[in-house]
């Protein structure tokens, strides 16, 4: 992937958007011992939210700003409530993630292993424990404005209306790019990927691994 990424960067403009903070997407690249920053073009973390331009920070905004302490706390309150009284298999740590722009909510846990979450992903495929939870919360806060998106194997995130990671676009609208190509695995409605997927102003691909990745961008951007 980093040879085809750098071969990419010669002849279009590169970015990445994900829901994570940078650290954690860092993780997932599995970039070890070089500045994520420096090998792609666009950097957006957080849906966009948390945004590098070649390198450099571009100005953020906050959940907390927007829900506002107290409506916060209620939800929060709600959904730890809820959590303890999920009957699932395994539980580990870390239900409830705070991050600039977004809650992740995993009713196993984000501490939990690989082999634990790709257990837990199976069995939420059966008994959609994600799928109903996010249910509840639309209904039970329906006035707060905010979008729950199951993505990943073992959460989701609760986000403003509009924070999705179509985010990310308007901070590349001023550059007038005249086209933009998107490559995301969650691309089905209620995926973290489906607005920005099905977005007018992208042309989306929905894709199942990095080498299915790789092999769309070789035929698209670099067949010469």
């Amino acid at each position: 992937m980093d040879e085809t990424l750098r071969a990419l960067r010669k002849k279009v403009v590169v970015g990445f958007v994900g829901g994570s903070d940078l650290v954690k997407i860092t993780e997932q690249l599995q970039v070890t011992g070089r500045d994520v920053l420096t090998d792609f073009d666009y950097a957006f973390a957080e849906n966009g939210l948390t945004a590098f331009k070649l390198g450099k920070p571009l100005p953020s905004q906050s959940f907390i700003q927007y829900v506002g302490e107290e409506r916060y706390k209620k939800m929060v309150n709600f959904i730890l409530h809820y959590l303890a009284d999920l009957d699932i298999p395994i539980k580990r740590g870390t239900f409830v993630e705070f991050r600039r722009g977004m809650i992740n909510v995993s009713p196993i846990g984000r501490n939990a292993t690989i082999q634990e979450r790709l257990d837990f992903e199976a069995y939420d495929l059966k008994h959609k424990v994600r799928a109903t939870f996010v249910q509840v919360l639309q209904q039970k806060f329906s006035d707060y404005g905010l979008t729950f998106s199951i993505g990943g194997q073992i959460s989701f995130d609760v986000f403003p209306n509009g924070w999705d990671k179509t985010y990310a676009l308007g901070r590349v609208e001023d550059e007038k790019f005249e086209e933009i190509h998107f490559f995301g695995d969650k691309t089905y409605k209620g995926g973290n990927d489906y607005e920005i997927y099905s977005d007018p102003r992208t042309i989306g691909h929905a894709v199942t691994c990095p080498d299915d990745t790789i092999k769309l961008l070789k035929e698209l951007f670099l067949h010469d």
